[in-house]
């Protein structure tokens, strides 16, 4: 069985973002594999550890060139080779599912884990866009996951809490922190995943276009209220914190 991670290249949460024109200007930003996306791809090993009869594990990244350092962390966790798919035009949820879509019959995988949802996007859309397409299973929110033979059981997270499920491979898994604890490449391993196999392709062979365009791009900012709470006593400080937040911020009721 061939267990395929789709992973994105996002800003390090502590990163400064800034803007040039109208766009998010990266120059300059500590990128990292995107979060939710480096779940799948800790499942995919510890899946494979486990004797679920996992032989390769693949990871894909479509986007610009720097996308390959996102790639040689994957390789360098564990993952046997790599596919970027270059482009440096943004693509929506659907385009990108596409892609996905196509990579996975061209190698042969019976399994796709990726993100829940992406921290660029906030969406959660890839997973359903992808599932549609090739017509698999799709379970969604996975905290618990094991594969026996060319079956699926697990638990996911649903509006009301949890549930059990059992399902038939091919699937695709929608992963979220609380699954498992990605671990830290070590150094040997860095050294190794730089001679492991890292496939470059362009989007044309792809026929993958967006429908979304991207208008601009905004920062969010607010002003500080510069305001020091005297904390000599703490029930007076508590107090004007609560009226601050309250009144103020108005982040609570």
């Amino acid at each position: 069985m061939k267990v395929l991670t789709p992973i994105r290249q996002v800003p390090d949460a502590e990163a400064r973002i800034k803007l040039s024109g109208n766009a998010v200007d990266l120059e300059g930003t500590s990128l990292v594999m995107d979060g939710m996306d480096e779940y799948g791809v800790e499942e995919a090993l510890r899946l494979r550890e486990s004797g679920a009869g996992i032989e390769e594990i693949i990871v894909l990244a479509v986007g610009p060139a720097r996308n390959e350092d996102a790639l040689r962390t994957a390789l360098a966790m564990g993952a046997d080779r790599a596919v970027h798919v270059e482009t440096d035009a943004p693509l929506d949820a659907l385009a990108l599912s596409s892609v996905v879509a196509q990579v996975a019959q061209a190698e042969g995988v019976t399994l796709i884990l990726t993100g829940g949802q992406e921290a660029d996007w906030d969406s959660q859309a890839l997973g359903a866009a992808t599932a549609e397409r090739l017509g698999w299973v799709q379970l969604t929110w996975v905290n618990e996951l094991a594969v026996s033979g060319d079956k699926l059981t697990g638990r996911h997270d649903t509006d009301e809490g949890n549930e059990s499920f059992e399902a038939a491979l091919p699937a695709v898994v929608t992963t979220q922190q609380g699954l498992n604890e990605p671990r830290y490449p070590t150094l040997p391993n860095i050294m190794k995943a730089k001679k492991k196999e890292l496939r470059k392709e362009d989007l044309s062979s792809y026929s993958a276009q967006s429908t979304t365009t991207m208008l601009g791009n905004e920062i969010q900012t607010r002003a500080r209220l510069n305001k020091i709470i005297d904390g000599k006593d703490p029930q007076v400080a508590a107090e004007q914190l609560l009226d601050l937040l309250r009144n103020e911020a108005k982040v609570i009721a």
